[in-house]
């Protein structure tokens, strides 16, 4: 069963995600104090590497890159690390899910690479029209209109566990379609990770399901 807790608040960026840092008093068993504070310095180095770029892409947006992550072989191997120990803090150790979603397109990036890393099968949720076969369909709103996210009708079979990945959430309503499909197929939904958070747009009041935030952001 996944944690029940998740990320409410983000902490300065020389702070660790106060969700996994232990607290005064931890009760924690060794190896869990030891991924605590692994994560604690992974997520140090990560944010450092992440570069802002204001108006982009519209006059009063700061940008949030993740790219230079990928661009260097050592980050892109301790990002994937720090969402595996992530995950075993959602799911509790030695327990995983049987299958890590990835919405379109971010998060292909990473969530290929986290779904190996865990033992797990990757299914990507696309845009209308980019799946082949039969699908299922969910619209979501976004600033011009609506749009439809779609998955494959057997990609995800009834009562596998089964966790949302993408680098960013904002609004919700991307997120929150894929978590829908999920359902439809029959997954037990057991929660979203993701890079970053714009907090002021409260997107995680969109998903229902618990919403963990790997680095601090907006």
């Amino acid at each position: 069963m996944p944690d029940p807790s998740s990320t409410s608040s983000h902490p300065p960026r020389d702070k660790p995600d106060a969700t996994t840092y232990p607290s005064p008093h931890p009760r924690l068993s060794p190896p869990a104090s030891s991924s605590a504070s692994e994560l604690a310095n992974l997520k140090i180095r990560l944010h450092s590497a992440l570069r802002q770029f204001p108006d982009f892409p519209s006059p009063g947006i700061l940008f949030e890159d993740i790219l230079p992550i990928f661009s260097d072989a050592r980050l892109h191997q301790d990002l994937v690390r720090a969402l595996e120990i992530q995950v075993s803090h959602i799911y509790g150790q030695g327990a995983k899910p049987d299958v890590v979603v990835g919405l379109e397109a971010r998060g292909f990036l990473f969530g290929p690479s986290l779904a190996l890393r865990l033992g797990a099968g990757f299914v990507p949720v696309r845009k209308q029209g980019k799946l082949p076969g039969p699908t299922e369909t969910a619209g979501f709103m976004k600033e011009y209109g609506e749009d439809h996210f779609q998955i494959q009708k057997d990609a995800i079979k009834p009562g596998q566990s089964v966790i949302v990945v993408d680098d960013i959430v904002a609004t919700g309503g991307s997120a929150a379609a894929a978590g829908s499909l999920v359902k439809k197929l029959g997954g037990a939904l057991h929660g979203y990770l993701f890079l970053l958070e714009l907090d002021f747009l409260k997107g995680r009041e969109k998903l229902e399901a618990p919403v963990y935030t790997l680095l601090s952001s907006q």
